[in-house]
């Protein structure tokens, strides 16, 4: 008996929100707001009132990684340019 009054209610919902169109977006608007100031808070608020804590080490410079890096993007853009200049074969025009 259950799932059958459970299956005639999740048949009565759309037609019960699309009646009261107005207040289901005004409560679907609410309830966005709520979740935004709650991320808000969570991402914005909380993270300046925390401070930083240092263990005492300074920060360095890695050089030799900083120069991996860089060749690394000095390929890729390498093989970007290689890929723009080739000409490929177009199979839709007609000659």
């Amino acid at each position: 008996m259950k799932y059958k009054e459970i299956k005639a209610f999740l048949k009565k919902v759309p037609k019960s929100l699309a009646e009261n169109s107005f207040l289901t977006i005004m409560s679907l608007f609410l309830i966005s707001l709520v979740l935004g100031g709650l991320i808000f808070y969570k991402y914005v608020v909380l993270t300046e009132k925390k401070e930083i804590k240092s263990n005492g080490e300074s920060i360095q410079f890695e050089k030799e990684t900083y120069e991996n890096v860089l060749n690394v993007w000095q390929t890729r853009e390498d093989n970007f340019k290689k890929a723009d200049a080739k000409k490929y074969y177009d199979p839709f025009k007609i000659d």
